[in-house]
């Protein structure tokens, strides 16, 4: 009874990967995969034309990425179940993913990743985060819990190159607050130069570039 399927699209800019999780999908009996999009454009557009009931979507991907497809696709297909996938376990970019509409989260290199049992549970209706994902290996610093809201803030400005002074300024406070605000960041991330850090924060995807 191939309607009863879970219809599955896949979205991963590297086709080898696809090819993997397309294995590993279809050795479940409930699962069809019925498309594969190479980007957050090609993820759109299939979904719109196909209507998987589950997206398996990969975060990082050239042009329009796993984050903003997935927003982009949650608001015209509230339905349709999209479960991210990513190498990085940041609760900051777990907590975006969730703000925009995923159902689940997942880590691609976790071993005992079953791919299959997450898709079934998110085209029921539930939440799926990686259980590897309780301790967020990202934050080798001190601090036990994510970025605020107002470090993130001060985190892109920093990668936008502007001195504590310019920050100061732009927010309204002071350059001693500012200053703290970078220890603080750098303290959570276990970096300790600036140069480390936008590197960090770019590849990471905590900051977004112009």
């Amino acid at each position: 009874m191939s309607d009863a399927k879970i219809r599955v699209l896949l979205a991963d800019d590297h086709s080898l990967v696809r090819r993997g999780f397309r294995r590993m999908l279809e050795d479940d009996e409930a699962i069809e995969v019925v498309g594969e999009a190479a980007n957050g454009e090609e993820a759109i557009a299939m979904t719109n034309a196909l209507r998987p009931a589950v997206v398996v979507m990969d975060v990082a991907m050239p042009g329009t990425n796993g984050l903003t497809a997935t927003k982009t696709i949650v608001a015209k297909h509230p339905g349709v179940a999209v479960l991210m996938l990513s190498m990085h376990s940041e609760e900051t970019l777990v907590r975006q993913a969730l703000d925009n509409g995923a159902r689940g989260y997942v880590l691609k290199n976790a071993l005992d990743l079953d791919l299959a049992a997450a898709v079934r549970r998110v085209a029921a209706g539930e939440t799926v985060l990686d259980p590897n994902m309780n301790k967020p290996e990202a934050l080798k610093g001190e601090r036990a819990q994510a970025l605020t809201p107002r470090e993130l803030e001060v985190l892109q400005l920093i990668c936008s190159g502007m001195s504590n002074r310019e920050i100061a300024g732009k927010l309204g406070l002071s350059i001693n607050t500012i200053a703290v605000h970078r220890a603080n960041i750098m303290n959570a991330l276990g970096v300790h130069k600036t140069a480390e850090l936008v590197v960090y924060a770019i590849t990471n995807g905590l900051v977004t570039l112009p």
